[in-house]
């Protein structure tokens, strides 16, 4: 019956997605609603990312070299975030001095975008990996904070409780009931941060980069080709998707490791 469930699903999606690509045939091959001068349609979108594989032109690189580019820049600070941000996040929700004496400045930098810190790490570091992977990591590691020390706090009173009757110390509630309880939010904000550092990671290299997709996408705009501007979006929303469904795989590998536990 779950396989019948995940099939159908499937099935669904793929008429939505064919769905779409069918509307803006129509719209724009058939009906000829806007030029695709201005907005390409399907076919001249999908031979232009045939051509990007194999041609460098016109800004320097295939689209296999941007994408690897941005795909390394965003892994690196999205992983310092996380392994950072999770931890930080538990160790504030669990530990009211460690809370005490984070949150003043987490609550002083939360507020401010990730756009704002660019030209500041551009001045710091310049224009290389280091300052695109900086800005990709504060985003993360807001998301992850957030996201795990509600997870935590969420942890009903009861459950700890029972622990302390059967005389759990305070690591052990921690690791086999607060955590195992906060896992859900927890793989939330690893998936937020995710799509916040994708978000990130083109912002930057909108304002100040030599490579990556969101280079390819500024270069496109100076020259007026829209065509190449939408692959490198449909680049970006592709690898944002399996990113996602790779984490979601590991969530339910780790649930059913805690669980078996």
């Amino acid at each position: 019956m779950k396989q019948k469930n995940k099939m159908k699903y499937f099935c669904i999606s793929v008429v939505s997605v064919c769905t779409v690509i069918l509307i803006w045939f129509l719209c724009i091959n058939v009906f000829h609603m806007k030029s695709e001068t201005v907005f390409p349609g399907p076919v001249k979108v999908f031979n232009t990312f045939l051509d990007k594989l194999h041609t460098k032109a016109p800004d320097g690189a295939t689209l296999q070299a941007h994408l690897w580019s941005s795909i390394k820049v965003a892994l690196l600070g999205y992983a310092l975030g996380a392994l950072v941000g999770v931890p930080l996040g538990i160790a504030m929700a669990w530990n009211k001095w460690v809370d005490r004496f984070v949150r003043p400045l987490f609550d002083l930098v939360r507020p401010i975008p990730g756009l704002a810190w660019i030209p500041m790490f551009i001045l710091l570091f310049g224009i290389g990996i280091t300052s695109k992977a900086l800005v990709i990591f504060l985003g993360a590691l807001i998301a992850c904070i957030v996201n795990s020390y509600t997870g935590i706090r969420q942890t009903k009173e009861t459950h700890l409780w029972v622990g302390d009757v059967f005389g759990a110390s305070d690591s052990q509630k921690l690791f086999k009931i607060a955590i195992p309880t906060a896992l859900p939010m927890i793989f939330t904000g690893l998936r937020v941060a995710l799509g916040t550092s994708w978000t990130a990671l083109v912002a930057a290299e909108l304002l100040a980069s030599t490579k990556g997709l969101g280079y390819m996408i500024q270069q496109a705009r100076a020259i007026s080709r829209p065509d190449i501007i939408i692959v490198g979006m449909l680049a970006i929303g592709a690898v944002g998707a399996i990113f996602d469904a790779l984490l979601h795989l590991v969530e339910i590998h780790v649930a059913k490791g805690m669980n078996a536990k």
